[in-house]
């Protein structure tokens, strides 16, 4: 614990400095085919919706934002008709869920209904009670699936729930996936290591996992953690590694702090849109035709991104 606290000290005076400038702010069937785009780096046919509220579930309770398909854009706009599959994504050390706000977007544009604790904020958050916020969005979900009232009734696909996260919450969703059965699959951006291990916690999930780090990481660095973490996981899993790729690369603006890559934020916002949104839509069960751009040549030879797999 004491090597991860010390390793987030550059994350914890970047995220002061970028909280005091944050912006405020399927029924089982796949995805109809007018939904799928020829690139998962391009938005999606969706609308983007939003609406803030608490979400209780589990014996637990905290502020979220949720983004979904909406009929239209905007805040609290109607659901978007069909059966959307639900993530729960969870925020760095210290980091506000604005920070994430471009890729959040990104998947609310392919038809993702996307639960984001503002929960596990402070200086001191408990790991395990973050992972127990991700599952409690995925449970949340499920109940407001069916209840009456709710902008969710009968607009959520229940069969398949996914988590992410970066540097803390990524190690946090590793947690969580570990514990939650109803997890399908999981996707991390520069996954840190957190109390309990998410290491250890990765060779416990049966479900599907995607690492992705940077190669300029000097936050949570790949060799020490996504490696790490890659190397305990049976298959299948897969580690991505954008090359120049850096910690502060994944979230949306820099901070006093930070550190940096060889690579354009632009450029390495757009890889991971590729490669997280080609691997949910895969591994969910909502494409089968990107196979190649998860598992085979196409992933294999993609620029930018060192690719290593357990299929």
């Amino acid at each position: 614990m004491l090597r991860t606290l010390m390793r987030a000290v550059p994350a914890i005076i970047l995220a002061v400095a970028a909280t005091l400038t944050a912006p405020t702010a399927l029924a089982a069937a796949p995805t109809p085919a007018s939904t799928i785009a020829a690139d998962p780096a391009a938005p999606g046919a969706y609308p983007v919706a939003y609406t803030d509220l608490t979400v209780s579930a589990s014996g637990r309770s905290y502020s979220a934002r949720v983004w979904y398909p909406g009929t239209t854009a905007g805040a609290n706009a109607p659901v978007a008709q069909g059966l959307h599959p639900g993530l729960a994504f969870g925020h760095g050390f210290f980091q506000d869920i604005s920070k994430y706000e471009t890729l959040l977007r990104h998947y609310t544009s392919w038809g993702f209904i996307t639960v984001t604790p503002k929960s596990q904020g402070g200086l001191s958050p408990s790991h395990t009670g973050f992972a127990d916020d991700l599952n409690a969005g995925l449970t949340w979900l499920t109940a407001q699936n069916t209840a009456t009232g709710s902008r969710f009734n009968g607009t959520v696909d229940t069969s398949r729930y996914a988590v992410s996260g970066h540097s803390m919450g990524g190690g946090a969703a590793l947690l969580a996936a570990a514990r939650n059965p109803a997890v399908k699959t999981v996707s991390t951006l520069a996954a840190a290591e957190t109390n309990p291990s998410a290491i250890t916690a990765s060779g416990a999930i049966t479900a599907p996992a995607q690492y992705v780090g940077g190669s300029k990481d000097t936050i949570a660095g790949v060799a020490d953690n996504q490696q790490k973490m890659y190397d305990a996981k049976k298959a299948p899993t897969q580690l991505r590694v954008i090359t120049g790729g850096f910690h502060c690369g994944f979230v949306d603006s820099n901070g006093f702090g930070c550190d940096s890559g060889s690579i354009a934020r632009a450029e390495q916002q757009r890889l991971t849109r590729s490669v997280t949104t080609t691997y949910l839509l895969y591994t969910l069960g909502l494409d089968a035709s990107l196979q190649g751009q998860v598992w085979g040549t196409a992933a294999q030879t993609l620029p930018g991104v060192v690719y290593t797999a357990k299929p």
